[in-house]
């Protein structure tokens, strides 16, 4: 059976079996690196990619479940020659960023966030939004003060 979606506003069509995980598919067939294998269990946050702006864990995720769906992975921030998100560029100027295996998904998780366009973010509703993530190095301070320094003005994301 062949199940079509889209990666990255790209239209992808994959004959591989509906049960195989998401994040294989981005990353054996597409080629897409960005989110990575942790637990393999869905705990931990490191293959986060946004479902319909939804953050899910790709590891968990079955290709069947994406039919027709878009899916955007931290490769689709700042793409080619675009500048860094707000996001991105906290998470640098903060420190928030260390040895790097849960930044895509931290990543992805508050642009979900950012995308809803909550005008007023709080530490807790930021700690709240990346309890799915799980950093060993950070200790989340330095991503929480970057993901609060990075509140979308109104109008956008970037």
């Amino acid at each position: 059976m062949s199940y079509k979606f889209t990666v990255n506003e790209e239209e992808v069509d994959s004959d591989l079996a509906g049960v195989t995980p998401l994040l294989s598919v981005l990353r054996e067939e597409l080629g897409l690196v960005a989110a990575k294998l942790g637990c393999g269990e869905g705990r931990c946050g490191a293959c986060t990619v946004l479902l319909d702006g939804r953050p899910v864990a790709a590891c968990v995720v079955p290709l069947a479940s994406v039919a027709g769906a878009e899916v955007r992975t931290a490769e689709s921030l700042a793409a080619g020659d675009a500048p860094l998100t707000r996001v991105q560029e906290a998470l640098l100027d903060e420190g928030g960023v260390q040895c790097g295996a849960c930044t895509p998904g931290m990543l992805m998780t508050l642009t979900a966030l950012a995308e809803q366009g909550k005008a007023e973010w709080t530490e807790e509703s930021v700690r709240s939004a990346i309890a799915g993530n799980i950093c060993r190095c950070t200790g989340y301070h330095k991503i929480v003060d970057a993901a609060m320094r990075s509140v979308p003005a109104e109008g956008g994301t970037r």
